[in-house]
């Protein structure tokens, strides 16, 4: 019998890689999950929100290695549920509550995958920002550079795998929460078209654009990801029916002829400096290298992310009930600011002005997808920005002090307030408000802007990496057809062997 290999340090491939090595009999589940909770136990990223270090072991120990996952160390986001774990939503409002179900996705990776279950990563609090910070958790560092976002919603998720303490973590996308980390992180990260992955058994109302998937170290580990978690679930009516063959059919699609179109800044956002010359540079080499062919199109979207952020961070209110506004305190700052700037000014007229910007973008994307049959965008406007900041770089130090200074504050919450009676005689005050602060602060509405357009569409999307710009990683974002996601993943496969990214992992 071939000699286990014990090692000190979790496993730096990919999760596939890690079974054959388990079937192989050169790495041990056991001895995996001893050094993954000795690296977690040691690591400086504060990527972990959770770990049931027992019950991990105990996986390892019962793991059937013939499995999908079998014996894999796996991560679940904190905004997922688990029966007996933590069920915080990332906020110190939550901070005592327990899990009573889990939901269906994690329970297909736990059973139908084999996948060892470690803990929880750290996510924004509710899912309502785009950066990892909460001031239950506190700051998610970034594996590339330390003192660096890691994104959001799924931060942790995506500095556990690519800070080499699992291979694989669960994850969801609603305005790019999938997408943004992985972006800032190096890794594949991949939205499939909606309902691909169900919600159950809680059916979430916030948001109702999420879709549930992974932040992974390769394609493959993704389409397997998808081949155990797909598929309809009763407690989700808009849950798909999936094939069960996604890593099987991986490479099946000729990409040669495809019609792409290189939209940059798709969703009127502004790119900083370097980014677009990098992604166009690696999106030329990936048509160059398969064959597909770069074609002129153009289409106008309306930035949808303060809508969105005011949409989705009112149903909060519903959430917290009693808790508000008495709550406000142990909610994160922007959290807080998120919830009365929606009381204050997000009436039905903006509602509906929401709902008129939102078939916008859904018609004018179907047109463009008559025209072309993939789009490249930048996933992020930048690489990531210093951690503790909740907008995109470069600082605006004078928002931040306003933001953050106790005076100001208060001063800001007395305008939302006249603001909010003021609406009652002046219907349009709020949209004009709203208006003129994000034109005097584009950076509320940068983040997420590009991302956000195919959550409202549905469609499938992925980040993929695309090199460095000054040393961080940034991602280009391609985007198929509504159910083409087995495409996708192939334009991810095609870049990941043809423009192949480091599968190292920074620690």
């Amino acid at each position: 019998m071939q000699a286990v290999a014990v090692t000190d340090e979790p496993w730096k491939g990919d999760a596939c890689s890690l079974v054959e090595a388990y079937r192989a009999g050169e790495r041990s589940p056991r001895e995996e999950m001893e050094a993954t909770l000795a690296a977690i136990g040691t690591s400086d990223l504060n990527c972990f929100s959770f770990v049931d270090a027992d019950a991990a072991l105990a996986a390892a120990d019962a793991a059937d290695v013939s499995l999908p996952f079998g014996g894999v160390p796996a991560g679940v986001k904190e905004l997922d549920h688990v029966a007996g774990w933590p069920d915080t939503a990332a906020s110190l409002v939550f901070k005592d509550r327990i899990g009573k179900e889990t939901s269906t996705s994690v329970q297909r990776l736990r059973d139908k995958g084999g996948a060892a279950l470690v803990g929880l990563t750290n996510a924004s609090e509710f899912g309502g920002l785009n950066v990892s910070v909460t001031k239950l958790n506190g700051v998610t560092h970034n594996p590339w550079q330390h003192g660096r976002t890691v994104g959001g919603s799924s931060g942790g998720s995506a500095a556990a795998v690519a800070g080499g303490l699992v291979t694989l973590c669960t994850a969801a996308d609603g305005g790019g929460s999938i997408r943004i980390p992985a972006g800032y992180t190096g890794l594949f990260g991949f939205k499939g078209t909606y309902g691909r992955i169900p919600r159950g058994p809680a059916a979430y109302s916030r948001p109702s654009t999420e879709v549930f998937g992974c932040l992974a170290r390769s394609v493959r580990d993704t389409a397997r990801h998808l081949d155990v978690a797909a598929g309809f679930d009763p407690h989700d009516p808009w849950s798909l029916p999936s094939k069960g063959t996604w890593e099987a059919d991986l490479g099946s699609h000729d990409l040669s002829g495809l019609r792409v179109a290189f939209l940059p800044n798709l969703g009127d956002v502004e790119l900083e400096p370097g980014v677009e010359d990098r992604l166009r540079a690696h999106a030329e080499a990936l048509i160059a290298a398969t064959g597909m062919r770069q074609v002129e199109a153009s289409v106008e979207l309306p930035n949808l992310a303060a809508e969105w952020m005011m949409g989705n961070v009112s149903t909060l209110i519903a959430e917290l009930g009693d808790r508000w506004p008495d709550c406000a305190e142990d909610l994160t700052d922007a959290i807080e600011d998120g919830l009365r700037l929606s009381q204050s000014l997000y009436n039905l007229r903006m509602a509906a002005e929401a709902e008129a910007k939102r078939l916008t973008v859904t018609r004018r994307l179907g047109r463009l997808f008559e025209e072309v049959d993939l789009v490249f965008a930048a996933t992020n406007p930048g690489p990531a920005f210093p951690a503790e900041q909740q907008m995109s770089s470069p600082p605006h130090k004078v928002i931040d002090t306003v933001m953050t200074h106790p005076a100001s504050r208060a001063v800001i919450r007395g305008a939302l307030a006249t603001a909010r009676i003021g609406a009652g005689f002046a219907p349009n005050l709020p949209k004009n408000l709203l208006n003129a602060t994000t034109k005097r602060i584009p950076d509320l509405v940068n983040m997420g802007g590009l991302t956000i357009v195919s959550n409202v569409y549905g469609n499938p999307a992925a980040s993929i990496p695309a090199g460095t710009v000054g040393g961080l990683p940034v991602g280009l974002q391609v985007l198929g057809r509504h159910h083409e996601d087995a495409l996708v993943l192939d334009v991810g496969l095609a870049a990941e062997r043809e423009l192949p990214w480091p599968m190292h992992v920074r620690v």
